[in-house]
């Protein structure tokens, strides 16, 4: 199981790679999604929704459930990856790059100290 050293982390199981100009990028992590099994179906926030940290924005379907997404961060939505919406498995196939969720502009960027670092997500999981 990968876990990236330059993103942060979610209980959750989301992942977050700041980017410029104050957007981040989020999605799920490579423990979510092989708890997940094989995902079928993606549901997607509309882009410029303004969302809360913890907020549900959408969920995922596998084989063996249906998970809530949530925003990890306060912003507003500036694109949603709309790949997904016609291959939803590119979440298990490729999580950390052509499985990105979301991108969001955030609102107050002082929440990413929040967040876990990989050590501390390792940690998270392991104890899961």
């Amino acid at each position: 199981m990968s876990v990236p050293s330059d993103l942060l982390y979610t209980e959750e199981h989301e992942w977050v790679r700041k980017d410029d100009d104050g957007v981040v990028t989020v999605g799920i992590t490579s423990f979510a999604q092989d708890q997940l099994g094989a995902i079928v179906y993606v549901e997607l926030p509309d882009d410029g929704v303004e969302v809360a940290r913890g907020d549900s924005i959408g969920q995922i379907e596998s084989t063996k459930s249906v998970s809530d997404i949530y925003a990890p961060l306060s912003g507003q939505i500036l694109e949603i990856n709309g790949a997904l919406e016609g291959a939803p498995e590119l979440l298990n196939s490729n999580p950390y790059e052509d499985g990105w969720i979301i991108r969001i502009r955030m609102e107050s960027p002082e929440e990413l100290d929040e967040l876990l670092r990989a050590g501390e997500y390792t940690d998270h999981i392991a104890e899961s």
